[in-house]
């Protein structure tokens, strides 16, 4: 089906040459694949909204495109002899091919520099399409506490640049996956009159002594007393949406897991994951010499082949 140029633009036929370049500016900022680098299909989007307005900017175009539509170039080919048509190429990469930028962006026909453009929106401007100079980008990784992640928020962490330690703020985003990266812009490598690069950091989690992440699941090593383990109890165990009460079955062993569901990992995108807690039974570091007796009747409650389990 052909495309409508003017319903690309979102204007009317009757639209006039300021309000088309009105409606590029925006259109072309909010779709430009450097500012969606995530988003598949703003290429395209973005191809499509530069070759209407290829056509559409130019009065001699746009007369042709009125009167025969898309394949206005092949009949403009042919009524100048045959020569070769017009084409836009649509490639981003190539983006201000066919495009006076100075009429586009209010520049007054001076050399635009992409950066003013696109820059307050986080992309990379016109690296790459225009050659200029660049810092390297810098990788690093960052230890964040599962807490964080699961619930985001910012921290501090010490960069090591040369022989300088520097200290960084980055904003966590709640959800983010351990492995994922954050680029933060400009912070990378110098570069001599030219922009410094980024520094793209790689997000792992930060060890803790009882609690992992495996998967979208929280593996909890949770301590439980002797008493608890033989009678049963109710024990809060704290989780990513708040204090959940876990019951322990009577006469229960470490190793023991409980789940809780719905009490892991929640991604950015996804079901989340559970919690699994596994009992661990842990005696008192003084055993009183009054509870004796006590311990050797209960250690007679063990029958002789309890541990034939670890035979070979």
């Amino acid at each position: 089906m052909p495309n409508d140029y003017y319903k690309t633009l979102g204007v009317d036929r009757s639209t006039s040459q300021e309000e088309i370049t009105k409606a590029y500016r925006k259109l072309a900022r909010k779709y430009h694949p450097d500012l969606n680098p995530e988003d598949g299909n703003a290429k395209k989007r973005f191809q499509e909204i530069q070759t209407a307005y290829d056509t559409l900017n130019d009065p001699e175009k746009r007369k042709l495109y009125d009167q025969f539509g898309e394949g206005y170039e092949r009949y403009a080919a042919g009524a100048a002899g045959g020569g070769a048509p017009y084409t836009s190429s649509g490639n981003w990469q190539d983006f201000g091919g066919g495009v006076d930028f100075g009429s586009v962006f209010g520049s007054g026909g001076q050399g635009v520099d992409l950066e003013q453009i696109f820059g307050s929106f986080g992309g990379r401007g016109g690296r790459g399409r225009r050659g200029a100079a660049r810092g390297h980008d810098i990788a690093a990784e960052i230890e964040v506490p599962l807490r964080t992640l699961l619930q985001g928020g910012e921290m501090k962490f010490q960069l090591q640049r040369d022989s300088q330690v520097e200290s960084i703020e980055v904003k966590i985003p709640r959800g983010i996956e351990p492995g994922k990266k954050i680029r933060l812009r400009g912070q990378g490598g110098p570069m001599a009159g030219g922009k410094p690069g980024d520094l793209l950091l790689t997000i792992k989690v930060q060890p803790h002594p009882a609690i992992k992440l495996v998967g979208n699941n929280i593996e909890m090593k949770l301590p439980i007393t002797l008493a608890e383990a033989i009678d049963g109890a109710k024990i809060d165990v704290p989780t990513a949406k708040g204090t959940v009460t876990v019951t322990i079955p009577p006469m229960s062993s470490s190793g023991k897991r409980l789940r809780i569901k719905g009490q892991g990992f929640a991604p950015s995108s996804g079901a989340p994951g559970d919690m699994l807690v596994e009992l661990h039974i842990k005696l008192p570091d003084v055993i009183p010499t009054s509870s004796r007796e006590s311990i050797d009747r209960l250690s007679s409650g063990y029958p002789s082949h309890f541990r034939d389990s670890i035979r070979w």
